[in-house]
């Protein structure tokens, strides 16, 4: 059949060959996109698989330098440290004791790969007894002085060698008070990337499995965000930049890349976006049963991140994905 009209437009033309895709291909991700997050704990040679999350593990000093170091190795030029303390207490002492989990951790790697930027998370849920992100009140979190905690612990990894600190526990003015501390302590090059738009999500489940990190009672939608809000993540970004964020953030990033996109749009930050815990599990899960491929699904999610404006995606996959880039 000959078609009653001329198509001057085929854009299938520029999709023939895998050379032509490549070559006209709008969104490009590479090893340098991502930020590896990895879970540190006490003890010799750990290498502990967290059951809800497979291929991530609980690693001791001594594994999570091998780790860094392959990373390192495959492109991936970050990491971003969470800490299983010996002991949790409401104070959350390990949280900024010079010989902390992540403190020892922040040493180790950076005496090994020095050239590997190290971020570390600021956040007391995995230090209390009570699993919060602050410090509790009456049964509530009190802002000021979990602000002023988050601070103290941001200190003590920037004292270790800690090249970016990143506050996750939504704290108003959390930023401004962790830039104080660290400009006041003579740390004005450590630099703070910000949870800025941290919403209250289903997403996190595996998460709180491996970093022992579940609230013993109640839940975190008091302080962190609804949902169903994106005009409010404006508001908290604005909040955190006005404080001295130098990184912005959004988390979790599948379900919100409406809101990846408008951060975009209305901000001139390196922009992170956070692929959880959740988003990497349910791929697991639904790869081992045969009804996806693992590979295919985690480069689109992967990609459709950088395409809604991410500059660094924080992702389990992150080595994985360099690897496969790479061939």
């Amino acid at each position: 059949m000959t078609l009653p009209f001329d198509l001057n437009q085929r854009p299938r033309r520029l999709r023939r060959t895998a050379t032509l895709r490549r070559m006209v291909n709008e969104t490009r991700l590479s090893a340098n996109d991502f930020m590896y997050p990895l879970f540190v704990c006490h003890g010799k040679n750990v290498s502990e698989p967290i059951g809800s999350m497979p291929g991530v593990y609980h690693l001791s000093v001594d594994n999570i330098i091998k780790q860094a170091e392959n990373a390192f190795k495959l492109g991936v030029p970050s990491v971003l440290l969470f800490g299983l303390p010996k002991t949790k207490n409401a104070r959350a002492s390990e949280a900024y004791a010079e010989k902390g989990i992540v403190q020892q951790a922040v040493r180790a790697i950076k005496q090994n790969v020095p050239d590997l930027v190290v971020a570390t998370d600021v956040c007391v849920c995995a230090y209390t007894d009570h699993g919060h992100c602050g410090v509790l009140r009456d049964g509530e979190v009190d802002n000021d002085p979990s602000a002023e905690l988050l601070a103290k612990m941001a200190v003590s990894h920037a004292a270790a060698g800690a090249d970016i600190v990143a506050p996750s526990a939504m704290m108003d003015g959390q930023v401004a008070a962790i830039r104080y501390a660290l400009d006041d302590k003579g740390f004005k090059n450590t630099a703070i990337m910000g949870y800025s738009a941290k919403y209250a999500s289903a997403f996190y489940g595996p998460f709180r499995e491996a970093a022992d990190s579940a609230p013993g009672k109640g839940d975190r939608k008091a302080y962190q965000m609804d949902p169903a809000n994106a005009r409010e993540a404006l508001l908290e970004t604005e909040l955190d930049v006005e404080e001295g964020a130098d990184i912005i953030m959004v988390k979790p990033a599948l379900a919100y890349l409406d809101v990846l996109s408008l951060m975009r749009e209305n901000f001139e930050q390196p922009l992170a976006a956070y692929n959880v815990s959740g988003e990497y599990s349910m791929v697991k899960a639904a790869a081992a049963k045969g009804w996806a491929d693992e590979r295919a699904v985690a480069l689109e999610m992967l990609t459709s991140m950088r395409r809604a404006g991410a500059d660094i995606i924080i992702s389990y996959w992150a080595a994985d994905a360099a690897r496969w880039l790479a061939e």
